[in-house]
Order: C-alpha cells, then structure tokens, then sequence
C-alpha cells in the first residue's frame, strides 16, 4: 500500500550535540577505555617533519560566550604539501586531527605541523565544527598571517575583503598561533561551503 504524501509532517532539526563527543571522542568524554585512544587524536606522531606549531583558540556564540562543548576535526597537508596516500607523504603526519574544546574555558589547542603550499594555495588547514546549538557541521579554514595569502584562490573570492582576516591566525609566539572563531556579529568567521 502506497502511503499518501500530502499529510507528511517536515521533521524537526536537529542539534549535533551534547552527544557528539559520546560517539566520537568518547575517552575525552570520559567513558573510560572504549578504544585504546580516539580516533584521529594525534595530527602528528613523534618524528614529523616540518615546524611543529600549536594554535590555540576558542569559538564565540553570537552573545560572546566561549563555547566549551565543541568539537572540532581538521585535515590538511604536511610540510611540502603532500596529503597522506600521496608519493613520498610524511608517514608521521596523519593529515587529520578530532580534538574538543576545554570544558571549563571553552579554549582549544591544536598541535601540528605547518602544512605547506599545495598550488596556489596558501599553508591553510580546513576545519569542521560542530557543538550544541549548530545543526550543520560548519567548514573553514585557518590560513597563517606570516606566510604570503595573497594569490590563495579561496581567500581571493571572498567579496567583502574586510573579512578575509577572520580566517588569519595570527603569531603568538616561537611556533604558536591564536584563532578565534566566531559565530555572529561584527567578527563573524567566514564559513565555506565543502
């Protein structure tokens, strides 16, 4: 029997938390030793090539509350911009990374090497996000503010230029690198569709 389809309902959104870290991260989420360590843990292992840099950062709802239950992955290349698969790709950089922020700060670190130039485009590492109150998972990218954007294809189609600059890290220190992502206002990150 075919069901009629002029009375069907649109189902409601739904959020990708507070439980996003049980399936993904669950040592980090303290369910005790379900795997040996989360997956995609470590952006690194010991031996990498390359700088080894930490950002670090937080991400901001639209009253300026630092989340603190987000969760984050990112991808990207190694030193000289080979993706791992690829001929002579670093063996010590997994290329990804599934890290959360801090429950009590909302503060998160990512420890990694600078991924080098693929093309034309700029060292960058592509980011999704997702925690309580977003219903999509949300992509950008952090691009670095001592390496030359200027010919990026991505960073060059964005229209309002002013804007270009929330998705620059900027250099805190030997090897260490602040951003922050926001969600609304005057500051908001620019997001990519992926």
């Amino acid at each position: 029997m075919v069901q009629p389809l002029d009375n069907l309902r649109e189902t409601p959104s739904q959020t990708a938390g507070p439980y996003v870290h049980i399936g993904c991260i669950p040592t980090f989420a303290g369910l005790g030793a379900i795997y040996p360590e989360d997956l995609g843990k470590y952006a690194i292992d010991d031996g990498a090539e390359g700088e080894i840099i930490t950002i670090t950062g937080s991400i901001y709802d639209g009253a300026g509350w630092a989340f603190r239950d987000a969760m984050f992955e990112s991808w990207q290349c190694d030193a000289a911009g080979r993706f791992p698969g690829q001929p002579d790709a670093d063996p010590k950089m997994n290329g990804f990374c599934r890290f959360a922020a801090d429950a009590e700060s909302g503060e998160f670190t990512l420890r990694t090497v600078k991924p080098g130039r693929v093309g034309d485009q700029s060292p960058h590492i592509a980011l999704w996000i997702v925690a309580r109150g977003i219903n999509t998972g949300l992509q950008t990218r952090i691009y670095f503010g001592d390496e030359d954007n200027s010919t990026d294809p991505v960073l060059n189609r964005i229209e309002q230029r002013n804007r270009v600059q929330t998705l620059i890290a900027r250099k805190t220190g030997t090897r260490a690198y602040r951003f922050d992502i926001y969600l609304q206002g005057d500051k908001e990150t620019v997001f990519l569709d992926m």
